[in-house]
Formats: C-alpha cells, sequence, structure tokens
C-alpha cells in the first residue's frame, strides 16, 4: 500500500514539477516572512524579585499592578498571570485614562500602597476612534494615549526616584512618523480624523518620552519609547468597524503577518529588564533594538511645548 502511494506522489511531482516548485517555493517564502515580521526576542535573564513594576492596560517573583478600565477582564487577565508564571503577586487597580479623577486616584492609591515603584510601563491606548471626548472634554485619542499618561507619570515620579534605579516605558507607534502635533487646534475640533488624532497621540508619547529624560538626568530613573510591532489585540476595533465588507475581505490574509500578544511584548520587555539600556534613556526602540525617530520626533523645542501645554491642560503646576 505504501510503495503504491509513494508512486502516485512521485508521478503528480513529475507531472506538475513547476507547481510543486512554486507551492514550495512560497510556503517556504511566507514561512520566513512570518519570522521576520515577528520580530526580536527579548534575550535578557534580569529578574525582577522584589521588584514593584506597575502596567497600565493590562515576571516570576515581581509585584505587579494591572491598572485597567474594565476590571472583569482584568481581574481574568490577573488570574491567567498567575496561573502562567507561578507568580501570586499580581495586583489589579482601576484607572481610566479618559479621567484625570481616576488617574489622580490611581495615582494616590499607589503612594499609598507601595513602598516603590521600580518600572511603570505606559501601556494602554485606543486606535482610530470616532470623535469622541474624555471625561475632561479632551480628544479621546490624545487624552487616552497621552495626557493619562503624562499625568500618571508626573504623579508617580517621586516613588520613581525614591526607588532608582527604576524605569518608564512608553508604548508609542511606528505611526508617530506620519504625526503633527496640532498646538492650534489640539483636540481637532477643526478637523477631526480618527487617523490625524492617533498619529498625533502617538508623536506626542515620543515627544513625552524625549522631554522626561531631559527633565530626569541625574535621577536614576531612565525613560524609554517604543514600537512594539503590528499585534493581534482589540486596539485596532475601530478601524476595522469603520472599513467597508469587501476591504475587510482584502487585509484578511494580512492577519497572517500580525505579531501574537507573545511577540508584541518582547521590545516593552527588553526596554523594562535589559540591563544593555541601564545608561540608556530617552530613546526610541523597535524588534528589541535602538532605532530613530521620525525628525519631528526629535524636536526638542516641540517636546517642551507639548511638555507645557500638557501640564496646563492637566492642571500640574
Amino acid at each position: 500500500m505504501m510503495e503504491v502511494y509513494t508512486t502516485a506522489v512521485k508521478d503528480f511531482v513529475e507531472e506538475h514539477t513547476t507547481a510543486v516548485v512554486v507551492v514550495v517555493v512560497t510556503g517556504l517564502g511566507l514561512i520566513a516572512l512570518r519570522r521576520y515580521v515577528s520580530g526580536g526576542v527579548c534575550r535578557s535573564k534580569a529578574r525582577l524579585d522584589g521588584k514593584t513594576v506597575l502596567i497600565t492596560g493590562a515576571n516570576t517573583g515581581a509585584r505587579v499592578i494591572l491598572a485597567c478600565r474594565d476590571m472583569s477582564r482584568a481581574y481574568a487577565a490577573a488570574d491567567e498571570i498567575r496561573k502562567r508564571s507561578g507568580n501570586g503577586n499580581v495586583v489589579v487597580k482601576m484607572l481610566d485614562l479618559a479621567s484625570l479623577e481616576s488617574v489622580r486616584a490611581l495615582a494616590k492609591d499607589i503612594h499609598q500602597t507601595e513602598e516603590k515603584l521600580d518600572i511603570l510601563i505606559n501601556n494602554a491606548g485606543i486606535m482610530m476612534c470616532p470623535k469622541w471626548r474624555t471625561e475632561e472634554g479632551f480628544e479621546m485619542q490624545f487624552g487616552v494615549n497621552h495626557l493619562g499618561h503624562f499625568l500618571l507619570t508626573n504623579l508617580l515620579l517621586d516613588l520613581l526616584k525614591n526607588s532608582a534605579p527604576s524605569r518608564i516605558v512608553n508604548v508609542a507607534s511606528l505611526a508617530h512618523e506620519r504625526g503633527t502635533i496640532h498646538f492650534d487646534d489640539i483636540n481637532l475640533d477643526k478637523d477631526y480624523d480618527s487617523h490625524k488624532s492617533y498619529y498625533q497621540s502617538k508623536l506626542a508619547n515620543v515627544l513625552f518620552n524625549r522631554e522626561l529624560a531631559v527633565r530626569l538626568r541625574g535621577t536614576g530613573v531612565t525613560t524609554y519609547a517604543l514600537h512594539p510591532g503590528v499585534i493581534h489585540t482589540e486596539l485596532g476595533r475601530h478601524l476595522m468597524g469603520e472599513m467597508a465588507l469587501w476591504k475587510k475581505v482584502l487585509v484578511l490574509p494580512f492577519y497572517f503577518l500580525l505579531k501574537t500578544p507573545w511577540q508584541g511584548a518582547q521590545t516593552t520587555i527588553y526596554c523594562a529588564v535589559d540591563e544593555s539600556l541601564q545608561n540608556s534613556s530617552g530613546l526610541y526602540y523597535s524588534d528589541c533594538a535602538r532605532k530613530d525617530t521620525a525628525p519631528q520626533g526629535r524636536d526638542d523645542a516641540a517636546a517642551r511645548r507639548l511638555w507645557d501645554l500638557s501640564a496646563s491642560m492637566v492642571g500640574l503646576a
């Protein structure tokens, strides 16, 4: 029986040699492309025993605080982390970045309950949503992606300084390359576009990181911005919702190229723990390696101006 099968396969290959070669080469190419887009992997052996890590939007041995808006999902995520890591020291706290009152409440809670904070990861975000507003009336993407994290970071700086050496990790995006800070219309009231808003908010992450590094020199607190890659998460739900059905069908094959959440987390982990970065600050990373930002991401004057405007918007002295 096996001989018959082998003969049949041999005959088929001989009759369709070109087609078989095309299929094999295409398959190998897709596999290689999939491995390429999956990006770098953090190889650090650093352990976080005794450390405290606060992650917005959401190891072993670390106290991990998940600051999230959806508490039911946060508790489910915490349970999964405990099971998969063996770390029972995972805490869930409420944080709605669209509410500055919620940001202040979390910061107050952290100061009252935590003796130290070793790593702050500003990870949560919203992408390409309709023209929504935060509780204080700010444009939603700029308010959540930038202002909420700007205020939270500033309110936790004393704790981070007292815990030095400590790190701040800002999850930005390659999208910053298409961004412009619209200082004269920061909420885009005159001309709202969900893409333009998202690009602005991600450029704001990069500029915030740059100015933050300047202000933290000599404190032992270092800060990093990064592009995590295009990841298969719910972040793009608003974008997909706006698409016509035929467009959704066209982009469906590209889901094959998206990073898994594990792959997408690698650069964030790299910036949070890798020993080689301990003397670096204010830089930008992608696929676990340093990358140059777009020119507008290196504009020091714009970074200072954005800081002053943001401080005024959130009520910081």
